[in-house]
């Protein structure tokens, strides 16, 4: 049973690396002004260390609160939470976008990637498997340890499938695409993000 959970964890690490949002855009920007497949590469690192670091900080919270409060009241907070910001990002998301230069340096790229996975609510939508995670440790069914082990371990498989996603896409466009080919090709994941986080929402209440 506990194969699901992770088998969700690198989907929707995969769902977050094809979303050029979520870094592998910029990584081929900054290579085709550097003119550099390498810089592609390097991208890579700080975009995947930010978005892990929003990740584990959302999880964090949710530690803090599985302290004081039973797994099925945090679910319903949980659930609660995600759906009002999943209706935010609908209504208000376009207006309050994180700016940065595409010539971001390294550092810039670590930063940008952190503000972004936060301001659209990268990490909520890991809460359900997580959640699901925990429980099947306090019955003993779960392979690791406690909620931190588990925490520990989830980030790793989403930012891991996030990476070889992001990685595949970013070659891809800075070897054959280029930037103006993806004109003809695009697509808006700002409807498909909002539609996950709502259905992220609806899981947790129903569950």
């Amino acid at each position: 049973m506990d194969f699901w959970p992770w088998l969700s964890l690198a989907g929707l690490g995969a769902f977050h690396g094809a979303n050029p949002a979520m870094g592998w855009l910029f990584a081929v920007a900054l290579g085709l002004h550097r003119q550099s497949a390498r810089t592609v590469w390097l991208s890579l690192l700080p975009i995947a260390l930010g978005h892990a670091a929003a990740i584990a900080t959302v999880l964090a919270v949710m530690a803090a609160f599985e302290a004081v409060m039973d797994l099925r009241s945090l679910q319903l907070v949980a659930a609660a939470f995600i759906l009002a910001f999943a209706g935010y990002l609908a209504i208000y998301g376009h207006r309050h976008r994180v700016r940065v230069g595409m010539r971001a340096g390294m550092a810039g790229l670590a930063a940008w990637s952190f503000l972004m996975a936060t301001s659209h609510g990268a990490g909520l939508m890991l809460v359900p498997a997580v959640l699901s995670l925990c429980l099947a440790d306090q019955a003993g069914v779960a392979g690791t340890t406690d909620s931190l082990s588990v925490s520990l371990t989830a980030i790793a498989v989403h930012t891991g499938a996030m990476l070889t996603v992001i990685a595949a896409i970013a070659l891809a466009v800075f070897t054959w695409v280029g930037l103006a080919g993806l004109r003809s090709a695009w697509i808006n994941f700002d409807r498909l993000w909002i539609a996950a986080l709502g259905a992220t929402g609806i899981i947790l209440l129903v569950w």
